[in-house]
């Protein structure tokens, strides 16, 4: 069996899942298409905790993200295949999506960049996101819009993008002076009583 077939029997075994229990569809959507909103609002939130670390860990992963676009566009320009239910037949589709080139998935390629990067600066609470991520990317390969290739090639661009992020950040100069000069407006405009704590 040679990788295409392999890639399609993965993505059949998964998709026709959701047919043999439809109950599952609904939760599985959910995850797909709006789990991507409460990772922004997380974001957010460890922003405007006002500790330093998890600030370091959003501007950390932030620079994943962008580092991870990047490869993925040029990944897809060196690969390309649309959506599954666009080429093969029979396929659960829960979502509506245009046809395009599904290589590698983005919304794999966000949530493994921040999440991996969540992992990166704190195990305990970043294997829950890891854990998500990898949730997310099953149910795009459960909802008919992506191959498990696609969905395993953006997980490897995120986490590497988020490692490679984590190793320059963290010791860049110039990232802290940004977060300094940040704070600096941010306590004339919303002062605080206690330390935020120091990365």
């Amino acid at each position: 069996m040679n990788i295409t077939n392999l890639n399609i029997e993965f993505f059949r075994s998964i998709n026709d899942f959701g047919k043999q229990h439809p109950y599952l569809n609904p939760p599985l959507v959910f995850i797909a298409e709006y789990m991507v909103y409460l990772l922004c609002a997380v974001v957010v939130i460890y922003w405007f905790t006002r500790i330093d670390n998890y600030r370091m860990m959003v501007m950390s992963a932030l620079f994943a993200f962008v580092l991870a676009e990047v490869i993925g566009k040029a990944a897809g320009k060196l690969h390309s295949n649309n959506q599954p239910f666009a080429e093969l037949p029979d396929v659960n589709q829960l979502i509506e999506k245009a046809v395009d080139n599904s290589f590698p998935s983005d919304h794999t390629i966000l949530f493994f960049t921040f999440c991996s990067s969540f992992w990166l600066f704190g195990k305990r609470l970043g294997s829950f996101w890891v854990i998500l991520a990898f949730c997310v990317g099953v149910s795009r390969i459960w909802a008919g819009v992506h191959y498990p290739a696609d969905i395993l090639a953006g997980a490897i661009i995120g986490f590497i993008s988020a490692y490679i992020a984590y190793l320059l950040v963290t010791r860049l100069r110039f990232a802290k002076k940004i977060l300094a000069f940040y704070l600096k407006y941010e306590n004339k405009i919303m002062p605080q009583s206690a330390k935020s704590k120091n990365f």
